[in-house]
């Protein structure tokens, strides 16, 4: 068994798309044989020799066995790269074994399903399009243009790599013999006015008929797919939702995108110019005057693994965060969560990454703008509390590991975030205590409180927020 033992690592994703480029990172699949264990083996003896390599090969190693789909995370020789498994009910796994056949999903738990759909689904994509040439061409400028625009995260609730190929493949198929340059423009004449939540699909959802017991994205059976607002189904069995994790607020700025990539492109069209504008960057600063900041932070001794491995927690929790504050508010008050993820100047004593949530009021239909509306309160504590709670309930979450939640206004950014998003020589100088307020200058506390409420301990962050006349003041706990 030994001699014959194989495990190919079979590459999904934008590689296997053929859409990788420069800092692009690699999505691999292990496949190992019936008797090999994904917890024991691959995380457990792979994973353990991983990390005991010496040569510096690998760095950042991070696995994540909890995950909807497990991975390890590492860096190999400076290239992203996330490493899934999938056993197969083979005693040898043959080097040219062919996934796209739907008898290798036999016996399968879904966690391993949803590993090797990766492959699968990239392969149908190739297989589904009339003229690959046309479709890579075409996809690396909308994904040029989504992260440009903060609209390329499947974590934060916006669309990622593989519903940006199906989104683009469906362009493709509508017109078949276009050449890129037709397809960029046909991608936002045809998405921007997209009746959401109709389905994106390139081809009818194939249902069980193996006894296979595979759950399939379907509405009219399932009740919580009625549930997604924005269906983009995976060509490959079982088919699923790509863009499951699209909220009211992150479709809303998906669709905006979208229309003002459809007129950027008209005149592109329909001047001739160059298509530079297209991916002008969307200023996410410039366009709020308030942002809900989350800090991520670790303090003490830990080092850079426990930021990222607690950031990428704090990450996956914030569009629960969007969600709530705008039920909280009743639609009032509207959220724009931003992908980008800023840090500070590491310390001796602490390691921080922000995340920052544009606050804007919805436009005001014409009868409303007669009447004057009175400006109402929001208070968001009990939200900051509430997310706090659920996000300290990481399993491996260890002292030192801190989320805090405030207020900014667009003057009082950090200096770190702006010396990310501004040229060099283009930072205004700001008073000291605006780069990163101290509990003892919030408009809340008071001298006579100060020294009482700077030595209690809470478990979360102390940090909360509550709106008032359009702006959140910071609070002490």
């Amino acid at each position: 068994m030994v001699s014959q033992a194989t495990a190919p690592v079979l590459p999904f994703g934008s590689y296997r798309l053929g859409v990788h480029g420069r800092g692009s990172d690699i999505d691999a699949l292990v496949v190992g044989p019936s008797y090999v264990d994904r917890d024991h083996d691959f995380f457990g003896v792979l994973g353990g020799v991983l990390s005991e390599m010496t040569d510096d090969a690998v760095t950042e190693l991070q696995p994540v066995p909890g995950a909807h789909v497990p991975v390890i995370k590492m860096r190999f020789r400076g290239v992203q790269v996330d490493l899934l498994f999938a056993s197969v009910c083979l005693a040898v796994v043959p080097e040219d074994l062919d996934l796209r056949d739907r008898s290798v999903l036999r016996g399968m738990d879904l966690a391993t399903v949803r590993s090797v759909n990766g492959v699968r689904v990239a392969d149908e994509i190739l297989r589904l399009v009339p003229d690959a040439g046309a479709f890579r061409t075409t996809l690396r400028c909308v994904k040029l243009w989504a992260k440009a625009r903060g609209v390329y995260s499947n974590v934060m609730g916006f669309p990622g790599g593989v519903a940006w190929a199906i989104l683009v493949a469906f362009v493709c198929q509508l017109y078949p013999n276009a050449a890129p340059s037709v397809l960029v423009s046909r991608f936002f004449k045809v998405l921007a006015p997209w009746k959401w939540p109709n389905p994106v699909k390139l081809r009818d959802i194939e249902h069980d008929d193996d006894d296979l017991r595979l759950l399939v994205w379907d509405p009219r059976r399932n009740p919580r797919d009625r549930t997604h607002l924005m269906p983009v189904v995976t060509p490959a069995y079982p088919c699923m939702n790509s863009c499951y994790n699209v909220s009211h607020a992150t479709l809303r700025t998906i669709t905006q995108q979208l229309q003002i990539g459809n007129a950027v492109c008209q005149k592109i069209v329909a001047s001739g110019a160059g298509w530079g504008a297209l991916f002008e960057p969307f200023h996410f600063f410039k366009e709020y005057k308030s942002y809900l900041r989350v800090d991520v932070k670790v303090a003490g001794g830990g080092g850079e693994g426990d930021l990222r491995e607690w950031k990428g927690w704090v990450e996956s929790r914030l569009r629960q965060l969007v969600m709530r504050v705008e039920t909280a508010t009743a639609g009032m008050l509207l959220c724009h969560p931003n992908p980008q993820a800023y840090a500070a100047k590491p310390t001796d004593l602490q390691r921080t990454t922000s995340f920052f949530v544009g606050l804007s009021k919805p436009q005001p239909q014409p009868q409303e703008k007669e009447q004057q509306q009175p400006q109402v309160p929001f208070d968001l504590r009990e939200t900051a509390e509430e997310f706090k709670r659920k996000v300290y309930m990481y399993v491996s979450w260890r002292p030192g590991m801190e989320v805090e939640v405030s207020h900014n206004r667009r003057k009082d950014l950090p200096s770190y975030v702006l010396e990310q998003i501004l040229p060099a020589g283009h930072l205004k100088r700001k008073r000291p205590q605006d780069d990163d307020p101290s509990p003892s200058s919030s408009p809340a506390s008071d001298d006579s409180e100060s020294s009482s409420r700077h030595t209690k301990r809470v478990e979360a962050a102390s940090t909360t927020g509550s709106l008032s006349d359009g702006t959140i003041e910071q609070r002490l706990v």
